[in-house]
C-alpha cells in the first residue's frame, strides 16, 4: 500500500498572518500593562503602615497574595 503526503498552503493568507502577529503583540502589551498595575498596587500597599493594613484586613505578609490571587495560584 502506498502512502503519499501532500502539503497544502490553501489555508495561508498574509492578512491572516499579520492579524495573528498583531493579536499576539496586543496580548503581550495588555499583559505588561496589567503587571505594571499590579506592581503599583503592591508598592502602594507596602507603603502603608501595619495599622493601616490591619484596618483593611490585610497583613504585610499577604499583600502579594491579595494582589495576585485572581491571576495565579499562590
Amino acid at each position: 500500500m502506498a502512502h503519499s503526503a501532500t502539503q497544502s498552503h490553501a489555508g495561508f493568507s498574509l492578512p491572516g498572518l499579520i492579524a495573528s502577529i498583531g493579536s499576539s503583540i496586543y496580548g503581550a502589551l495588555i499583559s505588561v500593562a496589567e503587571a505594571q498595575s499590579r506592581a503599583r498596587q503592591v508598592e502602594f500597599l507596602q507603603s502603608l503602615s501595619d495599622e493601616e493594613l490591619k484596618k483593611r484586613g490585610l497583613s504585610r505578609e499577604r499583600i502579594v497574595h491579595r494582589v495576585f490571587s485572581d491571576s495565579i495560584w499562590l
